[in-house]
């Protein structure tokens, strides 16, 4: 933990290059939609969004003119389509465009579309932000190195987002955590330990408690609890090394206290290698097609030359691998820690750990 200030300038967004373009059409990421994130930004006006209690939560709920407003609902109705279902208009009759809200904090200034199916008011939300090649890669490699699978589409300056579930990380400390269980607790530090490393691995930063969310899944006679990114525009840009670990920014301080409490060091040692051979084992698996992204993120600009410089030398310095001193691009940076969590780790065994012979 530190009071340091881990993050200062505003990250500029990144162009999709045409390779990277070509991989998103090779795996069906890539889909023309109709509506894009400019049409969105004609609202006529809006009113702010209050949580239960009445804060601000920095959202707005906007609204269009008359004429407007039935052709952003029927294009957005055609969106949650291609998203979620077969793209077909046969669905169109039983949905609803209920709020269209835009939030006025962060870098990504996203749209958030409440979708109501009329027939049972089940409902759901996506996303509509602008393209920028991080958001791009850091989605790529949730999907393949996390324990989740992601949903979203991209044509041209428009990313659409399906909504992650779960409770913001930061109302969860508040609220759920102290009404937690000893035992919640424990596995909630278990928990943190192997998100921290996830992060770490893969160079996906800002990992601020309102970045993610917790998931309580009910198992058998307990719960236990998930956490899952929610926000992936930090991917690969930072300089500082400390950017990519949770552990250190202050939001996340009581998570880190729980790590303390709950889990003796050795545990936390067990957690870690556990994570970096899991990750490890799916780098492997996703075979060619995390090979094909790593290999664009190589020669793409998704960073400054200052921030890859600093990088390169503390991962060095944390790893004594040399091949981090050769990198010049930040994709670069990125593939030698790939490389470097799957040369040690894929063959690391639960025996191995638990007789500490690594």
């Amino acid at each position: 933990m530190s009071d340091e200030k881990l993050m200062s300038k505003k990250k500029p967004a990144f162009p999709v290059n045409a390779k990277l373009d070509a991989y998103l059409g090779k795996y069906s990421r890539k889909i023309e939609i109709p509506i894009f994130y400019e049409d969105l930004l004609r609202f006529s006006g809006s009113i702010a969004v209050e949580d239960r209690e009445g804060n601000d939560t920095l959202w707005v709920r906007v609204y269009y003119s008359e004429f407007e407003r039935e052709e952003i609902d029927l294009s957005l109705k055609k969106v949650y389509s291609i998203l979620h279902s077969d793209g077909s208009e046969r669905i169109l009759d039983y949905l609803n465009i209920d709020a269209i809200d835009y939030c006025t904090f962060g870098n990504s200034k996203p749209f958030r579309i409440k979708v109501r199916n009329i027939l049972n008011d089940n409902y759901t939300h996506f996303y509509v932000k602008k393209t920028d090649a991080s958001r791009v890669y850091g989605l790529e490699l949730e999907h393949m190195l996390s324990p989740y699978n992601l949903n979203f589409l991209v044509y041209k300056d428009t990313l659409i987002e399906e909504h992650i579930a779960g409770i913001p990380g930061d109302e969860f400390i508040k609220e759920n955590l102290p009404k937690c269980t000893e035992s919640q607790k424990a596995q909630l530090a278990k928990e943190f330990v192997k998100f921290n490393e996830r992060c770490m691995i893969r160079l996906l930063g800002d990992m601020r408690s309102y970045n993610y969310v917790i998931v309580p899944v009910h198992d058998f006679d307990h719960v236990v609890y998930r956490i899952r990114a929610i926000d992936f525009d930090q991917q690969c840009f930072e300089g500082k090394f400390k950017v990519y670990l949770p552990q250190f920014f202050k939001e996340n301080n009581s998570m880190v206290d729980l790590v303390t409490k709950k889990l003796q060091n050795y545990s936390v040692e067990q957690y870690k290698i556990e994570e970096r051979s899991i990750v490890a084992k799916r780098i492997l698996s996703s075979g060619n097609r995390i090979k094909r992204l790593v290999n664009i993120a190589k020669t793409d600009t998704i960073s400054i030359p200052d921030n890859v410089a600093r990088l390169q030398s503390e991962l060095y310095e944390f790893t004594h691998d040399v091949e981090f001193k050769k990198c010049k691009k930040m994709g670069q940076v990125l593939a030698t820690a790939l490389e470097f969590v799957k040369r040690n780790y894929e063959d690391v065994s639960m025996k191995q750990i638990m007789e500490k012979r690594f």
